[in-house]
């Protein structure tokens, strides 16, 4: 019996240029969304059994309690990346994230 392997649907959640980014080389599930709405935004998407990758931005991991942020950490499917932000420690750019996460090159 032969494996059938089912892609999944990326989503990016965050802010307004990070998002307009990821839309520019093609990621059509992409949400603006700050504060408390981002957070409500990436639970229905992480419930949704939609979504193989979730990349979201790291401003919304601060809202996160322990015990989601656990459930995220282990969880294989959907994948969910946090994308650093300007400035943080660990910089990459949206070009650099986009290539490593998604195999894109957007140039510089």
């Amino acid at each position: 019996m032969p494996v059938e392997e089912v892609a999944g649907h990326i989503a990016i959640i965050g802010e307004r240029e990070l998002v307009l980014g990821f839309r520019l080389i093609g990621v059509e599930n992409s949400f603006i969304a700050e504060d408390d709405e981002g957070l409500k935004k990436f639970m229905e998407i992480y419930k949704s059994d939609k979504y193989s990758l979730i990349m979201l931005s790291e401003n919304l991991k601060s809202q996160m309690d322990r015990k989601l942020l656990d459930s995220i950490e282990t969880s294989t499917k959907p994948l969910v990346v946090f994308i650093p932000l300007p400035g943080g420690e660990e910089e990459e750019s949206v070009a650099d994230l986009a290539k490593r996460i998604l195999g894109v090159d957007i140039g510089r």
